[in-house]
């Protein structure tokens, strides 16, 4: 993936590494247009940080609709789509709120797989048509406190892998760390990597690698590779006795 001259659509942009990333990716000469259900907030930024935005509930099919033909009417040069939106939540199993697994399934599963399907066709129009989803290093040692979250972090990096078979575009699959957001209330853990650093360490990563499938920081490698490397089981056990 080339990182200028792009027209790039992002969900989720409207805090956190959405929109950090989203700054970045201006900053290096893109057009950036970000996605959040809240339009004050996406007023604001546009105010700020001029980048456009589009009001957007993935877990909406209808809205996703709505989304991409605006969108796509007023830049018909897209060409990279960001799915970054998710929630993420405790829960207990043993006093289960199905109600909770199925919000987070829909807006972190069904969301991205909807708002893929609906923006491919376009995307497959494009020269250099590129598709970014957003797993974890939870899709591969789960947190157990947020068991669904992990869940469908896995199935987000299974389903990257099929598109990047099935599709004639590129797709790459960013996998955070812990990072310092609101998600979770992590802003100030210091286990988890600061925001301003993850961003830094991921558009080079970009920029050095513009072949790469996976984007992966150097602190998500403990996670990622804990089972290639027969650590599981030492890795579960060290992330969840710090959670």
């Amino acid at each position: 993936m080339k990182t200028t001259g792009n027209t790039i659509f992002l969900t989720g942009g409207t805090s956190g590494i959405g929109l950090e990333l989203a700054r970045r990716f201006r900053d290096l000469g893109n057009t950036v247009i970000i996605s959040g259900r809240r339009k004050d907030l996406l007023e604001q930024i546009a105010a700020e940080d001029h980048i456009d935005g589009v009001e957007l509930d993935v877990a909406d099919p209808a809205s996703i609709t709505a989304a991409y033909e605006a969108v796509t009417a007023k830049y018909p040069d897209l060409n990279v789509l960001i799915t970054m939106a998710g929630i993420m939540q405790p829960e207990d199993l043993g006093n289960h709120d199905l109600a909770l697994s199925e919000q987070i399934i829909t807006i972190n599963l069904l969301g991205t797989i909807r708002t893929i399907t609906t923006f491919t066709p376009h995307l497959l129009q494009q020269q250099e048509g590129v598709i970014i989803t957003v797993s974890s290093g939870l899709a591969f040692v789960p947190l157990v406190m947020t068991p669904t979250y992990s869940a469908t972090k896995a199935a987000v990096h299974s389903y990257t892998q099929s598109l990047r078979h099935q599709l004639a575009l590129q797709v790459i699959e960013l996998v955070p760390p812990a990072v310092q957001t609101t998600m979770l209330n992590q802003e100030n853990d210091p286990h988890a990597m600061p925001l301003a650093e993850y961003a830094d360490e991921t558009i080079q990563l970009l920029q050095d690698n513009p072949d790469a499938e996976e984007i992966l920081v150097n602190r998500v490698h403990f996670l990622r590779n804990a089972e290639k490397e027969n650590r599981y089981e030492q890795v579960i056990g060290i992330l969840n006795s710090v959670a």
